[in-house]
């Protein structure tokens, strides 16, 4: 599916603040908190959570291997959706 097919983004000129390297690095940060690492910001505590952890961890490990072998088509059509579809109701309940 090529971007053409998504429907437009509602949210075009709205300021996200995120790209794909401050995505990677949001994550990373959480999981080395979930890690215990790092101390949660919002607590200043330190703990180990192993199943936040592992899961973090898994979300990258996905997106690494999704960014390899790609989506497929229904994973691309999906992703498109949801996008969009979350999009519309930020865009919607911001008004």
């Amino acid at each position: 599916m090529s971007d053409k097919k998504c429907r437009e983004n509602p949210m075009a000129g709205v300021p996200l603040g995120i790209n794909f390297t401050t995505f990677v690095y949001s994550l990373s940060s959480s999981a080395m908190v979930a890690l215990g690492e790092a101390a949660d910001p919002t607590t200043g505590k330190t703990e180990f959570q192993p199943q936040l952890a592992k899961h973090t961890i898994d979300v990258l490990g996905m997106l690494k291997d999704k960014f390899d072998k790609g989506l497929e088509d229904d994973e691309k059509k999906l992703l498109c959706d949801v996008v969009y579809n979350l999009r519309m109701s930020y865009v919607n309940k911001s008004k």
